[in-house]
């Protein structure tokens, strides 16, 4: 189709996945000006390319060499390694042992005890032979030199790989007997080198077993005794490289397969031509023996089979080996061998013509500028990035490929002249033509006029790697160095940068290495490492497995923040793997996004239930601090209802802003999402299930209109910190909050203005315009409030706990919660203002507190395992029975102290743990009382029930009853003109007791009916003529002897708002 055609499709391609692609950035939420974005194909982006390309061929870090590669004969390209893991098959190949006899020793260790020995290497790729260069050994494995009486030959292999060697150590048949040689069957000697790696049960051969078959043991060396040996050449082709047919070694050698001795031909294999580099067998640059073709067939070099394709040829190189009286042995193993996934063909490694840049040069540099980073998680810099850099080699930045931004070389014919352009201005010039696009089909016919008389320079085929395209990145997005000078040089290196931890490897390893080159300095100032998400199963995501659910789903069934905070909340912010599961999803939204909905719904409906029972307009002020102010200190109404000053939950959620905001902009800061989101999901909860939960009362208006809008108030500004808060990681949900919180800001904007010559703050139009909350100093108090309702809601648990084990529903009081803890700041503050939370909660009827832990409980003290694991090693035991020895006296010495010595170690503050156990009085019989705690708190509550009790929980049944009736009548909280009524029928009121009963219950819990349900419970008589019932069911309270049966009724007044609403309106009986 040609090349201008197929990189137009490719442009095609791009332009309109780049087109899906914003469609899912946009509904994740991500911020990215798309109008005004970079693409690498853009001929901006590439001409900044060839500049970075430029300023490293001028600073002589670019040089021409070689890299081996996956290489596909039949389409003569090379294959990524993803591409040559696409199409495996399991072949037949010939597996071969062959013998190179040394022939100067003189230069190993070992010297002339190798003299006329033959080392041993064992291959499936008979084909590379001809370009051998080299023998490689493990330099720490054990060799074993024997000899083979039958052909007077003495041969070297790794001493576990002597039995694979034909005839080495006879194999034993039952009864002790050698078996004969043929019953290795078809895969011979040389295949069972491949799979059968252990030895023999009789061990390696001894001079001993020679008699029976077996080759006779001279001597053992280590590899690196080997090294230096000169061994004959198997071909002549290549007997004149300098410094070739030599032992070298290398730890990439095994002894689990083969020989222990691998041939090397560099040409034809990654660890070849990295051993033979390192050995000095070759070296970079030209010169690589490669007699190869693009198909796959020999060149002229090897003149015994030139023009045969290299797979076809193995046949006849094993005949001309066995000719030479250098093959041990031949087989055939089956095993699995990568194809071409286009051609179906098989591959082979081959060597490519390949251009450099010079990272070993620089490495120094590199892991200088490395230090200059800061990595979240540390230790992904300081060691998987910082070894990657330490082991860097020289990087292949060329690929044979017709899309993408060609590398700017021209050359001579034979290769010596090299002209390299670094701008389209420097292009057009020595093309006489205008430029407008980089890519091959438009610029490869440019040809350059020779300066040394050579004809014409022409640009070489290849493209750039795509890695180097993306490290490129901080220049080609600005134009740099054409335009934007100045808006690059103020910020660059770049504030950070966020990607995958495979990028080790990748983007960020590019980024440090140009930058580097460049200008000595890191890319980046910081950078976020990701890790990886896999399937629920832990394999990777895979279309073709379809073990993972369709992402746009998983958005539209949830919504972008579930999946934002999901993630964000997940191992993958700390660099680790996470398994994704669609539940983890679901639980945001059910666990997080609902609570704090629910609270934001219960505020904006509260806020109307007072501006409809007022008549006024809410107005929480611009800020916290101007709302507190102005509530504390010019509202009449505030003082009268809340004489004591600021509420104490008020208090407290206020100082629990103010440090998650202070915890915020630090972990923020400092990049640290994997701490800052558990905050904000754990701030929300207490938001929700102790503000919000705790404060239902106050916020209904319970304790006054002044007290309302204190508490309304507070919650507005909490919630909207919240949001302003959380707004980078879930931002639909926030700004659709932000939206609705805004009018109120904008009502307190309005009356700023009013009467005053002086600008109300703007209050901006987006949550994502708004500054992230500033870090208030701590107030005096901050700490004791929120240490003490921690430690309140911490009672409040355990009650909860003691009731369901003891089958106490929270409905059903109880006469008396007993709160143990050494605290007296504690103590005060929980029989004082928050002893209203802890009673309300529990339902129960009095709060005691007690200092003297000993009364209810004994103390014994356990080892803080984690804390004295690594500080006592061995001695752990012996500590940890001393401590488990304590008398009680001990124990409160060490807590008073905050040190002991035991066994001959000192143990400070929390290297111990106390545990109270619950011990009631003997006073007390058993069952009347149970206990629980947190290990600091105890808490002990009273169960026995009295009919007083009963009578308070029927009253709670009761109130539950009328809500229930409300809720599914569809009434809310901001509806007013809501009447409650009661009657009995005639069959009612002739049941025992049943009459009596009730009438003693509304008398006696008449105060907490009406304000639990907002309005008079009053008998049907009182009900006005022109109001109309839209509820009526059969209640019963109670069982048993305590029971009471009534009709229960709702209706709504003349003059309610829901007077002229489409309701059903429902007659009496």
């Amino acid at each position: 189709m040609g090349i201008d055609k197929y990189n137009e499709e490719c442009r095609s391609i791009v332009m309109r996945y780049s087109k899906e692609w914003e469609v899912t950035v946009k509904r994740l939420g991500r911020w990215i000006d798309f109008d005004n974005d970079y693409k690498t194909l853009d001929p901006e982006y590439m001409e900044s390319v060839w500049w970075v390309f430029k300023q490293l061929f001028e600073r002589g870090l670019v040089y021409r060499g070689f890299k081996v590669m996956p290489f596909s004969t039949a389409c003569s390209t090379s294959l990524s390694n993803f591409e040559a893991g696409l199409n495996y098959k399991d072949v037949d190949d010939p597996a071969i042992m062959v013998s190179f006899p040394i022939v100067d020793a003189s230069a190993s260790a070992a010297g002339s005890a190798l003299d006329g020995s033959h080392l041993v290497a064992w291959t499936t790729t008979p084909w590379t032979l001809p370009s051998n260069l080299a023998l490689c050994v493990h330099p720490e494995l054990t060799y074993v030199q024997v000899r083979d009486p039958a052909k007077a030959k003495v041969y070297i292999v790794a001493d576990a790989r002597l039995p694979a060697l034909p005839g080495a150590v006879p194999k034993q048949k039952k009864g002790g007997k050698a078996a004969d040689k043929n019953s290795r069957g078809k895969k011979g000697a040389a295949a069972v080198a491949a799979d059968d790696p252990a030895p023999a049960a009789n061990g390696p051969a001894t001079a001993d077993n020679t008699a029976a078959g077996g080759f006779e043991v001279l001597a053992k060396f280590q590899g690196a005794q080997l090294v230096g040996a000169r061994y004959t050449p198997l071909f002549p082709y290549f007997a004149s490289h300098p410094n070739a047919f030599r032992v070298v070694s290398d730890t990439y050698v095994t002894d689990d397969s083969g020989t222990g001795v691998v041939h090397q031909a560099p040409a034809f294999g990654e660890d070849d031509y990295r051993v033979g580099l390192g050995a000095g067998v070759i070296s970079k640059g030209e010169g690589l023996p490669c007699p190869v073709d693009l198909n796959g067939r020999f060149t002229q070099e090897v003149t015994d089979f030139a023009g045969r394709y290299v797979k076809d040829a193995d046949r006849d190189i094993i005949a001309a080996i066995k000719a030479a009286d250098r093959l041990v042995d031949h087989a055939s193993l089956n095993h699995s061998y990568p194809f071409c996934w286009r051609s179906d063909t098989p591959l082979i490694y081959r060597a490519v013509p390949s251009w450099f840049v010079k990272v070993e040069a620089i490495k120094e540099r590199l892991l200088a500028n490395n230090e200059l980073t800061y990595w979240v998680p540390t230790y992904v810099k300081e060691k998987r990035f910082h070894n990657w850099l330490e082991g860097a080699h020289d990087w292949a930045i060329s690929r044979s490929r017709f899309w993408g931004t060609p590398i700017p070389i021209w050359v001579s014919d034979d290769a010596e002249e090299v002209h390299v352009i670094g701008s389209i201005d420097e292009l057009e010039q020595v093309a006489g033509r205008k430029i407008n696009d980089l890519h091959r089909h438009f610029i490869d016919d440019i040809t350059i006029p020779s300066n040394q008389g050579k004809g014409v320079l022409r640009r070489v085929d290849d493209v750039f790697d795509c890695w180097f395209e993306s490290g490129s990145m901080p220049y080609g997005q600005l134009h740099y160095p054409f335009e934007n000078k100045a808006l690059f040089e103020a910020n660059f290196p770049a504030d950070f940068v966020a990607e995958g931890l495979d990028q080790t490897r990748g983007w960020f390893y590019t980024l440090m290495v140009l930058s580097s080159a460049l200008f000595d300095k890191p890319a980046f100032k910081n950078l976020v490492c990701n890790g990886l998400v896999l399937a629920a199963d832990g394999k990777k995501m895979s279309k073709r497995l379809k073990n993972y659910p369709d992402p746009t789903e998983v958005i539209n069934k949830y919504g972008a923040d579930a999946l934002r905070l999901y993630l964000i909340n997940s191992p993958v912010v700390r660099a680790e793997t996470l398994r994704f599961k669609e539940e983890g999803v679901f639980s945001v939204v059910k666990d997080v996004f609902l609570p704090w909905y629910n609270a934001y719904r219960f505020l904006v409906q509260y806020v109307r239930h007072w501006e409809v029972k007022t008549g006024e307009t809410f107005n929480p002020g611009l800020s916290a601090e101007a709302a507190e102010i102005a509530l504390g200190g010019s509202s009449n109404q505030l003082k009268q209802d809340q004489s004591a000053g600021v509420a104490v939950l008020d208090r407290w959620i206020s100082a629990a802003v103010r440090s998650l905001t202070a915890f915020v902009r630090s972990e923020m800061e400092g990049y640290r999402l994997y701490t800052v989101v558990p905050r904000l999901v754990s701030f929300i909860d207490q938001l929700t299930n102790i503000y919000v939960r705790y404060n239902r009362r106050r916020l209904r208006g319970g304790k006054g209109h002044g007290d309302c809008l204190a508490a309304l108030t507070t919650l507005f500004h909490v919630l909207l910190t919240v949001t302003k808060v959380m707004a980078p990681f879930t931002p639909f949900i926030c700004e659709a909050m932000y939206q609705n919180l805004r009018n109120a800001l904008l009502v307190a904007t309005q009356q700023q203005q009013h009467g005053s010559t002086t600008t109300a703050a703007e209050v901006p139009e987006s949550v994502h315009w708004c500054e992230m909350p500033e870090v208030q100093q701590e107030r005096e108090g901050d700490a004791r409030i929120q240490a003490s309702v921690g430690r309140m809601q911490a009672v409040i648990e355990a009650g909860r706990a003691i009731r369901e084990k003891n089958n106490k529903p929270l409905k059903q009081p109880l006469r008396k919660v007993t709160v143990v803890h050494p605290d007296p700041d504690f103590l005060a503050d929980i029989t004082g203002e928050l002893s209203e939370y802890v009673v309300g909660e529990l339902n129960v009827m009095q709060l005691e507190t007690c200092s003297d832990m000993l009364q209810w409980a004994e103390l014994k003290a356990e080892p803080e395992w984690q804390m004295l694991g690594k500080k006592l090693g061995k001695d752990m035991g012996k500590v940890a029975g001393a401590i488990r020895g304590l008398s009680v006296s001990d124990i409160l010495g060490y807590q008073q102290s905050g040190s002991i010595t035991l066994a001959g170690y000192t143990l400070t503050a929390g290297e111990i743990k106390v545990v109270r156990v619950f011990r009631p009085p003997a006073s007390v019989s058993a069952g009347e009382v149970d206990a629980a705690g947190d290990g600091e708190v105890l808490v002990v509550l009273d169960l026995v029930q009295q009919d007083d009790l009963v009578v308070q929980g029927q009253a709670r049944h009761m109130v539950n009853r009328y809500q229930k009736m409300r809720k599914s009548s569809g009434l809310t909280i901001t509806d007013v003109g809501v009447e409650l009524y009661y009657y009995q029928t005639a069959a009612q009121q002739k049941q025992q007791g049943n009459e009596k009963l009730l009438q003693q219950l509304l008398q006696a819990q008449a105060n907490y009916l009406q304000e639990s349900l907002g309005a008079p419970l009053q008998e049907i008589s009182a009900k006005p003529a022109d109001s109309n019932v839209i509820a009526v069911e059969e209640q019963t309270i109670g069982n048993g002897n305590l029971c009471a049966t009534f009709m229960a009724v709702i209706a709504i007044a003349a003059d309610s708002n829901l007077a002229g609403a489409s309701v059903q309106k429902i007659s009496l009986p």
